[in-house]
């Protein structure tokens, strides 16, 4: 059984594309190809029972084990050592990408508060989008009540557009409620 996003796109938003966008092949169409989550975890440095909390959480709502980032350079200012672990990240693909999009588009963005939109200007020029969440009760597998540690975290979303304006789009009618860019107003 695939997940519900993934129907959404083959049956409705990928043909919709082909046409938008004039593509003749259908292997041509914008996709998503990851989704990568990371938390950095500086503060990990004097509580050691930081980590733990975070990568259990961040297990809970991936659904897959996060990887441990290791500082790659010793700073003094920061107290830090070459070595030391600093933070988690989980690259979705495929089945479990779709599933977490679809929790993250349809519960968890609603639940952010004071929400007025995703950034529109978070594109790196080559139809990749980033995001950032500031704290992880959002998401429903996560219970508030048991929260040791508020934590935030990055969401990297790697399309295979060509272009910005074509990953736009692709987010746009997988559902991720961008900010209304405002026009000038006319004197």
């Amino acid at each position: 059984m695939n997940a519900r996003l993934y129907d959404k796109y083959v049956k409705e938003i990928a043909p919709a594309l082909k046409q938008e966008l004039e593509i003749g092949n259908v292997m041509g169409v914008p996709r998503i190809e990851k989704v990568i989550i990371s938390m950095g975890l500086g503060r990990n440095i004097a509580d050691k029972k930081m980590l733990p909390a975070a990568e259990r959480e961040l297990t809970m709502i991936c659904g897959q084990k996060p990887v441990v980032c290791k500082a790659r350079k010793s700073v003094s200012n920061f107290k830090l050592r070459q070595g030391y672990d600093i933070g988690l990240k989980v690259t979705l693909r495929r089945r479990r990408m779709y599933e977490f999009l679809d929790r993250l588009i349809s519960v968890a963005i609603p639940r952010i508060r004071d929400f007025r939109g995703l950034n529109p200007n978070s594109f790196d020029g080559r139809g990749n989008y980033n995001m950032g969440i500031t704290e992880q009760t959002i998401f429903p597998e996560v219970d508030a009540d048991k929260v040791e540690y508020q934590q935030g975290m990055n969401l990297t979303f790697v399309t295979s557009a060509a272009n910005d304006a074509a990953a736009k789009l692709l987010l746009v009618k997988l559902g991720l409620p961008f900010r209304k860019e405002k026009t000038e107003k006319a004197a």
